[in-house]
């Protein structure tokens, strides 16, 4: 998606659905193992896993609010970061590769936005609301990524902190499911935790 792309969405938010490692072979497999596991244990159909990411439109441009890893070390001001958390193990975060980074990106890009299924989810129209999901993405949680350290039930990973920002402004109903057939793990873990927060 270019910065022109961007320009031209009415002002909103948009979720987008993403197919887990989609471009990213190793991700899609221990993804998939994972999933396999998952499902076994819950004597249940394995479902197809999706990453999620928001496009938010307002009158000083378009921005991209998405959970990655941290991809290299040209600083944060290139991605729009404003935060970073610590991958797997904490004590660990001082490797680069053990952190991820939380981005309000202007005019910025989604990699594997072409492979985005039933997207995008038009979640709102509203100036007011757009404005005020961008404010709160420094305030999203940061704690260990895949691991269920606030005790929601859920693991925390890159859906949480989509899904902690649209339940933080009342747009969590809005977004609806993943495509059918598919989950997304780490949803439930932002929904949890944004309601105490706003509780």
């Amino acid at each position: 998606m270019t910065e022109l792309q961007h320009a031209a969405t009415p002002p909103g938010v948009d979720l987008y659905w993403i197919p887990l490692g989609a471009g990213a072979h190793v991700v899609r497999v221990s993804g998939g193992a994972y999933e396999a596991i998952a499902a076994r244990i819950q004597r249940r159909a394995r479902c197809d896993l999706y990453h999620s990411a928001l496009v938010v439109a307002t009158a000083d441009g378009s921005f991209v609010i998405e959970m990655t890893p941290i991809t290299d070390g040209r600083g944060p001001q290139d991605r729009g970061v404003v935060a970073e958390g610590p991958v797997g193990m904490r004590w660990a975060r001082r490797l680069r590769i053990f952190r991820y980074e939380i981005h309000r990106w202007r005019g910025g890009v989604i990699p594997d936005l072409a492979h985005a299924v039933a997207s995008p989810v038009r979640v709102t129209d509203d100036a007011a609301l757009a404005e005020q999901l961008l404010d709160l993405v420094p305030s999203v949680p940061t704690p260990t990524w895949g691991r269920d350290e606030l005790h929601a039930g859920d693991m925390w990973n890159s859906n949480s902190v989509v899904a902690w920002l649209l339940a933080r402004t009342g747009l969590d109903s809005a977004a609806g499911q993943p495509p059918p057939g598919g989950r997304a793990p780490g949803w439930d873990a932002g929904i949890v935790t944004a309601r105490r927060s706003a509780a």
